[in-house]
Formats: structure tokens, sequence, C-alpha cells
């Protein structure tokens, strides 16, 4: 998040797809560094070529949002869902994103969903997952408005603020794995 409250987060997608172009890492700073709303940060990610596949979901104070699908081996597509896990158009099959989009959707769709519901659904399954093949490493909840975000792990969470940043350090014990 930057300090006008554009939010970039990042998601994997399951694709053996690579190609020349910038790692994501770096588009992301880019786009933090000089983008203010999401139309601007939309414009910036489809210019710039990505070197491997993964899907972008900015929001800003106002409230817009969207997703973009990247990839080398395609053109930038834009989606506005409400939910993104690690798939684009299609899921892949042998993975578990499509499940966990429609269990978000899903919830998104209940008019009496709390905040404080939908962040205990991300610790269940399918959005939660102890496999050690695709662990689930945290969850954050951005606020754009407020210039925060939460990060957010089983019986932990951390704030951090634009302009009051905490320096600090958590280690988190994931236990046994699932093979």
């Amino acid at each position: 998040m930057n300090e006008e409250g554009l939010v970039a987060s990042l998601t994997f997608v399951a694709s053996e797809a690579e190609g020349p172009g910038f790692s994501v890492i770096l588009m992301l700073r880019y786009v933090l560094e000089t983008c203010r709303r999401v139309d601007q940060a939309i414009a910036a990610l489809r210019r710039i070529p990505i070197a491997m596949s993964h899907n972008v979901t900015l929001l800003d104070r106002s409230g817009a949002y969207a997703t973009l699908f990247l990839g080398p081996d395609r053109e930038p597509a834009v989606s506005r869902a409400r939910a993104c896990t690690n798939h684009q158009e299609a899921a892949v099959s042998g993975t578990d994103s499509l499940e966990r989009q429609q269990t978000l959707l899903a919830a998104l769709d209940e008019p009496k969903l709390s905040l404080s519901d939908l962040i205990a659904l991300f610790f269940e399954p399918p959005l939660y997952s102890r496999r050690a093949q695709s662990t689930t490493v945290y969850t954050a909840v951005y606020r754009p408005s407020e210039r925060r975000v939460d990060y957010l792990w089983p019986g932990e969470v951390r704030c951090q603020h634009i302009g009051r940043f905490l320096p600090g350090e958590y280690r988190h014990d994931y236990g046994a794995l699932i093979p």
C-alpha cells in the first residue's frame, strides 16, 4: 500500500509460462511509487511486460478495485470479480483454486456477513491450507482509507500503518504439515 491508499496484492498462478519481462515485485513497486488510483495502476500494469504469470489485485481509497491477470504468454485481462485465487479465467486442474474462489464469492454474497466472520473464514478449509504443497502463509486485511494493513496468522494479528511503521518480528510455528 502506498501513501495515497493504493493497494496492490499479489496472487501466484499455477502456470509454468515464462518469458522476457519484469519481475512482478519490481512491477508492484513501480505501480505503488507512481500511481494513486486503480485506473492508473491498471494502465501501468497493462503496458509492462511480465516474466511469469501472476494476478495483481488493486484497491484504492475510493473503493475502486480490479484484478489483472498477467502472463508472458497472454494479453493482460482485467477482472471485476470480488475475489481472486490462484487461477486466471480458468482454474488449472489438480488445484483447489476454483473451490476457494467460489467459497469467497458465496460468503461475500451473504448480506449479514461481518468482517470478523469473513476473517474467520480465511482460517478454515478450503481457504486455509495446512498442506505442505500449498500452505497458507498468512492473510492480510487492507484498509486503504485508514492507510492500514492487518497481517493475520492463526492466533496472531500485526497491524501496520503508513507513516507509523512498527518494527517487529513474528515467527509462526506451522507444526506438522499434511503431505
